[in-house]
């Protein structure tokens, strides 16, 4: 049996450029969607955040006007049966990357953050880099890879083939102009292979371990393709 550590922001809010504050955290279709297809799967699957916190669920992936009603109403209910896995997250630093087969980083705008500065994020996909194992982030959960520097403090998927949630959605979304930093630009500007499908379509990048999905459409295509690469 796979097993799969689901890594999620523990931010509440995203600082912006200005200095005030986004109500942000995970992206509930993009942790939804996986986990229940990785457990649906017969994987067994552990969550981490930073100091153990409880992650917050971004409000704005839980408004009807965005996702959509039904849509809603499944996360909702997901999410209430797993409270106390979502209660009770293992907490990041004590994560002993060996033990797991993959590490999957879902989005919302937490990860930019929090995730991407996280020394033991880094610490995890360093070692989970060298092992060979599967990392796969969708999104802003790609903000996490920025953590991963070498022992000379270069950045460990520098020339690796990615995509992640890209410039032109984060204006759609209207919330590139008081960004203090926009992701795939960052991404691009740190030496990833940037590339992008069209905009709010699901599409997924492989670059040998490295699985990326580019938006929440991306979550079931991205979980497949991970379920695919563990079997």
């Amino acid at each position: 049996m796979s097993k799969i550590l689901i890594v999620l922001s523990a931010a509440e809010t995203w600082t912006r450029a200005d200095g005030s504050r986004y109500q942000s955290g995970v992206w509930a279709e993009e942790f939804v969607v996986m986990d229940e297809m990785f457990l649906k799967a017969g994987a067994s699957v552990d969550i981490a955040t930073p100091g153990g916190v409880a992650p917050t669920i971004d409000p704005h992936s839980m408004n009807p006007d965005v996702v959509g009603e039904e849509n809603v109403a499944h996360f909702r209910a997901y999410l209430d049966a797993i409270a106390d896995r979502l209660a009770h997250p293992l907490v990041l630093a004590e994560v002993a990357t060996a033990a797991y087969d993959a590490v999957v980083i879902p989005g919302g705008h937490g990860p930019v953050e929090d995730l991407y500065k996280d020394g033991d994020m880094g610490r995890i996909l360093v070692e989970a880099d060298r092992a060979q194992k599967i990392i796969a982030p969708v999104c802003h959960g790609q903000a996490a890879l920025l953590a991963a520097k070498d022992e000379d403090g270069q950045w460990l998927f520098a020339g690796r083939r990615m995509t992640s949630f890209s410039d032109e959605e984060e204006v759609e979304l209207g919330t590139a102009d008081n960004a203090p930093w926009l992701l795939a630009d960052t991404l691009r500007k740190n030496g990833a292979a940037y590339e992008k499908g069209p905009n709010w379509g699901a599409y997924v990048v492989r670059d040998g371990t490295l699985l990326t999905g580019q938006n929440p459409a991306s979550s079931a295509p991205l979980a497949e393709a991970v379920l695919t690469a563990l079997r």
